[in-house]
């Protein structure tokens, strides 16, 4: 038997960056000519009530305009087939927070295997990224709020299956497993793996459960990894046969250097910097990683699902492949896979019918690798794994907030806003009371 040593499995995403809100206030005019103290008062009147006009975190649909994946990879197109509904995304993470006003009735179910979080996996859990998974779940099937307004998924139809794991545990290799085997027997269609082991290798509990999740035809999809945090190539589970690895791409669809990573396993490439996600508190962040590509694939492969219910799991994979567009070398390409993802086409292209996975049979590896006299594991397409002995903690930093939350307005904003106003109205009334002293005292 191939021997496995023991690694921890970490999320991926690259820091998350503290921004600030970019909301105005809007000035006043200049005073003209004399005024009463009553005028004084009524212009005070106008500036504190402008105030709590400008006080709100930004335009409505602020969030929603930095979702410039929407259209630039024809995900708002597909939406004119399907949003995803009726299909079931599994986020096998650190916990979905399924109280996020954008997550609201999307988490239909879920379960904790890290002793931490709680029996519905609706509790963050993990003390360097625990709002990775809520983040990941947003960009996979977020509903957005109001009209227009904060994240919206690539498949807002779907639902959400939370499922929370300890990333630091020395089990964690277990815990996968067993999460990905309750994750097809609660009624996953896709599984989302926003994580890695850094190493090329897996262990055998892996084998049972990947192939129970192909046998039951379930999507698995997984991240690459990022250069950013250590990871030099890509790592298990995305070196697994037939699990659709994702690489990432910068705002100009080139491949990432920090947040992505490189193989021959990658199968298809999507937007992995300049991210938003949702964050415990209803609050949102700006971030990095292929933790952020890989839900925004599965939320393409449950777009696919729902359009085409007829199909197997080989065949939705093979048409997200398939369809994409070309980059870099005839695939598979090292850096974009078989290219770039194009959801329309996933979800609309007249596209061949195939009878096995693209990208590889888990069944056929381990019949050919789990034999006693198997070869040990070699670096895939010739790529050298990365000399690290454990996985690098993710430089997660501190969680920044995009815009403020609503407890953040109605605990600080209002009352500040408040007081600036009061301020800004005491300091208009002296200035304009001074002038009027000086006009009396020296009449034209």
């Amino acid at each position: 038997m191939v021997s496995v040593r023991s690694q921890r499995v970490e999320p991926v995403e690259t820091p998350v960056r503290r921004l600030i809100s970019t909301s105005s206030i809007r000035r006043a005019g200049p005073i003209r000519g004399r005024r009463s103290i009553r005028g004084l008062g009524a212009i005070a009147g106008l500036v504190v009530l402008s105030l709590f006009v400008g006080a709100a975190p930004a335009h409505a649909d602020s969030i929603r305009d930095r979702e410039y994946w929407l259209d630039a990879y024809s995900i708002r197109q597909a939406w004119n087939t399907t949003t995803g509904a009726g299909v079931t995304i599994a986020v096998i993470d650190t916990g979905v927070d399924g109280s996020h006003i954008d997550l609201a009735g999307a988490v239909v179910g879920g379960t904790d295997f890290s002793g931490s979080g709680a029996a519905n996996g609706q509790k963050p859990v993990g003390a360097n990224s625990p709002n990775h998974g809520t983040m990941v779940a947003s960009l996979a099937a977020g509903r957005g709020h109001g009209s227009g307004a904060g994240i919206i998924g690539a498949a807002p139809g779907a639902s959400i299956l939370a499922i929370s794991v300890g990333f630091a545990d020395a089990d964690s290799d277990q815990q996968l497993a067993d999460a990905v085997r309750w994750a097809v027997d609660n009624g996953a269609d896709v599984i989302n793996m926003s994580l890695t082991r850094n190493t090329l290798d897996w262990p055998e509990s892996w084998d049972d459960a990947f192939l129970y999740a192909a046998e039951n035809d379930v999507v698995v999809v997984a991240a690459a990894g990022n250069r950013g945090s250590g990871t030099a190539v890509v790592g298990a589970p995305a070196t697994m046969p037939g699990v659709l690895t994702v690489a990432g791409l910068d705002r100009n669809g080139s491949a990432s250097w920090d947040a992505s990573s490189q193989g021959i396993t990658i199968g298809v490439s999507a937007p992995s910097e300049q991210l938003v996600g949702a964050v415990p508190g209803d609050g949102y962040v700006l971030w990095d990683g292929t933790s952020g590509a890989t839900p925004l694939v599965a939320g393409v492969a449950a777009l696919v699902r729902a359009a085409h219910p007829d199909l197997d799991a080989a065949n939705v994979i093979n048409r997200i492949v398939a369809t994409a567009k070309p980059a870099g070398d005839p695939g598979p390409d090292p850096l974009y896979g078989y290219g770039i993802l194009d959801a329309k086409e996933a979800v609309t292209a007249s596209v061949p019918v195939v009878d096995a996975n693209p990208l590889g049979d888990l069944a056929d590896w381990v019949t050919l690798h789990r034999r006693g006299d198997a070869p040990a594991m070699t670096p895939l397409g010739g790529f050298t794994p990365p000399a690290i002995a454990t996985p690098v903690a993710p430089d997660d930093g501190v969680t920044g907030v995009l815009l403020p939350s609503i407890p953040q307005l109605r605990d600080v904003g209002v009352p500040l806003a408040l007081f600036a106003g009061f301020l800004i109205a005491f300091g208009v009334l002296v200035v304009s009371f001074v002038r009027w002293v000086r006009r009396a005292r020296n009449p034209e």
